[in-house]
């Protein structure tokens, strides 16, 4: 399934603040959040608005490296949830080959915030994880509580 970041929110949950990315789905009113570390949603977010901070940060030294060796990010996708925690492969193209690292969503989508590339979801994920885009809406936006 085709999707896109939808947004990058902090949550209130029962052991304090907690990060979300809701993955929104091309034709669905439905989003696919996944909870990810504060820092990493931070990551998605700068990477979104295209934040240069001055000196690279890890998904941009990561990038500036693949890029430097010849490679370049293909494309994302939310493959499986595996015991609670959803799984996501990174496609590389590379000087020698076409790749598929095994990759956290939220280092993926971090580098597909930064290249624009394709972010799919496998169809079973999304059936098993979709929540009404409702539930989110009202949480604030990472951005907010960030440093400028």
């Amino acid at each position: 399934m085709d999707a896109h970041i939808e947004g990058v929110r902090v949550a209130e949950t029962p052991s304090g603040l907690a990060a979300v990315v809701t993955l929104g789905v091309e034709d669905e009113d439905d989003i696919l959040p996944i909870f990810i570390g504060f820092d990493e949603a931070a990551s998605i977010a700068r990477g979104l608005d295209a934040a240069d901070i001055g000196r690279p940060l890890t998904h941009d030294l990561l990038l500036d490296v693949m890029e430097e060796l010849g490679g370049r990010v293909e494309r994302v996708v939310v493959s499986d949830f595996d015991d609670a925690t959803y799984v996501a492969d990174l496609h590389i193209e590379t000087p020698r080959e076409s790749t598929t690292v095994d990759a956290r969503p939220s280092d993926s989508l971090a580098l597909a915030a930064r290249t624009n590339v394709d972010i799919d979801i496998d169809d079973a994920v999304f059936e098993d994880g979709r929540e009404p885009l409702a539930e989110y809406e009202d949480l604030d936006d990472i951005r907010e509580m960030m440093p400028q």
